[in-house]
């Protein structure tokens, strides 16, 4: 279990003051001068050493992210920009929120170090429409920054201009994909962009442009004071570092925590959010990572870990780090039918898998939540699902048909057992024959 003293987000909960005077308290913007003065080759190689990988559910290498940019020998005179993703549209994360409405100052910190890493004299934060609170806490942090010298012209007196600038989104889930958040950043339609070219050459009006998380870039600082030797100490190899976990649904305490990786999925439920609903064995499915990752059954729950790999061995992934907690009570298939109707909503409509198939996926599951179906579309589901994943430009029908898949690999007598209790009520088929 992380110690108190081991926790970067110190105010996650808002019980201290979110101003700078506060933030200072913390051990925020405590020498960011000397952090620059390492210079941007070994700030790299740190977060590197650190083995950081992104907090917004892909789960890419943080330091090689960073290493893409082009080095100040190669600099062609275009301007580098630092875009921190501060939409968090995914259901059941809510975890990035709390970092913008009561620990502002971590992320404004650590825009000024990531930027300085990778050459860049602007951040943009583009934070989702909906957080308006959030938002305008930010908006004074940034301010406060500007006041106090931090941020700005000669930024913490280290001779390194930089500014921070705060991006209103309006509402799109596809805005949460880097490259349609590009788009939207630049005023056109969030729709995503072929790649390559990558935002690392062609990014943020045509330039070089790095898109990170806002905790991946909040957590920066903190690594580099302590060092990337502090940080690699928690979690498994390739699997390290703290992260704050979003645990909500049949939970006695819904909540954000932040703990070390690879903790044990039963240990973070019983000890931070007070165990399920019922007692554990009143559980059904844990989804873990995010509405769009696939959801697992009880008996796998049991004794798997909450990092990348060990979730990537059982057909999900960590993703944004959301634990959606479902007991006995829930109808699982009308769950995952509402996650179906969601990622259709969303679609963009750009490629033609994802806007016709996610449609299709969606029409299906409403019959299956009521038996209304045959046993063989329980299999043409799972061929259509195969048929959008990874046939499209982004990432949207992937976690759009993830969850569908978890459904059959792991409920599925559920599924056929309401398609055969439907045909024993009409008639169509004997009792004997349904059993």
């Amino acid at each position: 279990m992380l110690r108190d003293e081991d926790r970067i987000f110190k105010n996650l909960y808002g019980r201290d003051d979110w101003g700078l005077e506060g933030a200072r308290k913390r051990g925020i913007w405590d020498n960011t001068k000397a952090l620059l003065e390492l210079g941007r080759e070994k700030l790299v190689d740190d977060v590197k050493a650190s083995g950081l990988r992104g907090r917004g559910g892909a789960g890419f290498p943080t330091g090689v992210k960073w290493s893409f940019m082009p080095p100040e020998e190669r600099r062609d005179g275009r301007p580098h920009y630092l875009v921190v993703n501060a939409d968090e549209s995914e259901p059941g994360t809510c975890k990035d929120r709390e970092i913008l409405r009561y620990d502002p100052h971590t992320l404004v910190e650590g825009c000024l170090v990531g930027g300085f890493a990778m050459g860049a004299n602007a951040a943009y934060i583009y934070v989702r429409g909906e957080f308006f609170s959030e938002a305008s806490n930010l908006q004074v942090a940034i301010d406060e920054a500007y006041e106090a010298g931090l941020i700005g012209k000669n930024a913490c007196d280290s001779g390194w201009d930089f500014d921070v600038y705060l991006h209103r989104g309006a509402g799109a889930y596809i805005c949460g994909e880097e490259t349609a958040l590009l788009e939207s950043l630049e005023g056109k339609k969030g729709q995503p962009r072929l790649k390559p070219p990558f935002p690392a050459a062609c990014g943020l009006y045509g330039c070089p442009t790095t898109v990170n998380n806002v905790e991946t870039v909040a957590v920066v600082p903190t690594i580099l004071r302590r060092g990337p030797s502090w940080f690699a100490g928690f979690g498994r190899e390739n699997n390290t570092g703290t992260k704050i976990f979003s645990i909500s649904g049949h939970v006695n305490n819904p909540c954000n925590v932040e703990e070390e990786m690879s903790i044990p999925l039963k240990e973070l439920i019983e000890k931070h959010a007070g165990g399920v609903r019922g007692g554990w064995d009143n559980l059904l499915a844990v989804i873990p990572g995010g509405s769009s990752t696939p959801c697992l059954s009880k008996n796998i729950c049991d004794n798997i870990l909450m990092d990348f790999d060990s979730l990537r061995e059982h057909n999900t992934g960590l993703g944004t780090a959301a634990v959606i907690v479902m007991d006995k009570s829930t109808d699982i298939v009308e769950a995952i039918a509402r996650l179906s109707h969601f990622y259709r909503h969303e679609s963009c409509g750009q490629c033609t898998p994802c806007r016709e198939g996610m449609g299709w996926v969606y029409r299906i599951m409403t019959r299956m939540v009521t038996g209304d179906a045959e046993i063989e579309e329980i299999d043409m589901l799972w061929d259509v699902t195969k048929q959008i994943e990874g046939h499209t430009i982004c990432a949207l029908a992937d976690g759009g048909v993830w969850p569908v898949q978890g459904l059959i690999r792991h409920f599925r007598p559920e599924l056929e057992r309401r398609i055969n209790d439907r045909k024993v009520a009409a008639g169509i088929m004997p009792a004997q024959a349904a059993e």
